[in-house]
């Protein structure tokens, strides 16, 4: 009897180290993404592996990249690197009509082989890039603050519902927003862009708004992970946060856990460096706070760096090369020409792997699958 437990034993042992053996091949991990029901965007692996395998180095390096739309009209940048995606400002909105911006959007969709991410940062209050247009927007967007002290969460909620409409009228199909980080100390830079309250509302914000956003055809972001606290603004400045490890869990964590728990499809990290995680780099392009977001909040969704062009990181070499290894999907940069050179010159030089950037290109692709935009 003791011989035969020791053979099936033995069997057992050779086929586990088999398989640990074969695991972390790349078709591997993509069967894994598509067989795993947890995923998000589980069902849509397989025709995004499809697709993914159709495309060139040149066109999976620009799909990973989310572009600030730049000063010309023309849409040759993009009929030449066909981005995944691209960020619209103010300045892109600046005394157009409708009809005018429909045709802004349509034009650089028509260019593109795959279907773009069209994104905006509109949070309402102080950030919000259509609100000084009344060709666009009637009524300016309000503040979650405001939107709050009108009529609670569910001001909140209808909110979601009226933007996202409008967005979607215009052709944008991402919004880089909600802010969920907790400020309730009126001189943090954040305060003002976040709802102003302690964790407990921030949470059931965050639920809120992903919850309603669930409703239309625009996909919401969570921002500023792991919480952006008192810190400086990081479009000026490098800024270091000393809060500990625990007070991050106990204030910081629990409102992107709700909008996880809700189905939030994209997360935004911050520049900050946050010493109790990682004293050296900041958030964005720290292996330690992604692994957080990754590992211990088992979030599947797209994770997506602030603009990687901000002067927090502007002392930083090999920016693109530290965003894609710590486990960032989607980089947003103002200088596209830059950071695709940068990419592909790692890759030349395998300093990055083109594995690396399948897995990248492959949750992206699923995502907009996911979004119907394929």
């Amino acid at each position: 009897m003791k011989k035969i437990i020791l053979v099936i034993s033995l069997i057992i042992i050779i086929v586990l180290i088999y398989f640990s053996l074969n695991f972390f091949t790349l078709d591997n991990i993509q069967d894994k993404e598509v067989n795993n029901s947890h995923k998000l965007f589980a069902n849509y692996y397989d025709d995004a592996k499809k697709l993914l395998d159709t495309l060139n180095i040149n066109e999976k390096i620009a799909q990973i990249l989310l572009v600030r739309h730049p000063d010309t009209l023309d849409v040759t940048f993009q009929k030449n690197y066909q981005f995944g995606g691209i960020i619209f400002f103010k300045r892109d909105f600046n005394n157009k009509t409708k009809d005018e911006v429909i045709k802004m959007i349509q034009d650089l969709q028509r260019v593109s082989n795959i279907p773009l991410l069209t994104a905006i940062d509109e949070e309402g209050g102080t950030v919000s890039r259509l609100s000084d247009n009344k060709n666009l927007v009637s009524t300016p967007f309000k503040s979650p603050q405001d939107l709050y002290k009108e009529n609670g969460y569910q001001a909140i909620y209808d909110d979601v519902i009226n933007k996202s409409n409008i967005l979607t009228s215009l052709g944008l199909n991402l919004n880089l927003a909600p802010v969920v980080d907790v400020s309730t100390n009126k001189d943090d830079y954040i305060y003002k862009r976040t709802l102003g309250m302690d964790t407990e509302h921030t949470s059931i914000y965050a639920k809120t708004v992903i919850e309603a956003s669930k409703m239309t055809k625009v996909s919401y972001t969570l921002k500023h992970f792991p919480g952006y606290g008192s810190n400086k603004d990081t479009h000026l400045t490098s800024s270091i946060d000393d809060k500990t490890y625990e007070d991050i869990l106990k204030y910081d964590l629990p409102p992107f856990i709700s909008g996880i728990a809700s189905g939030a499809e994209a997360i935004m990290v911050s520049h900050n460096i946050i010493n109790s995680i990682d004293n050296v780099n900041p958030s964005s392009l720290s292996l330690k706070v992604h692994n957080i977001l990754l590992q211990d909040l088992n979030f599947t969704g797209i994770i997506i760096t602030d603009d990687i062009s901000m002067n927090a990181l502007k002392d930083i070499n090999d920016i693109e090369i530290k965003a894609i290894k710590a486990g960032n999907d989607l980089l947003i940069t103002s200088d596209f020409e830059k950071s695709f050179n940068n990419i592909k010159e790692a890759l030349e030089e395998n300093v990055i792997t083109e594995e690396e950037l399948n897995n990248k290109v492959l949750k992206i692709l699923a995502w907009k699958y996911y979004k119907k935009l394929i």
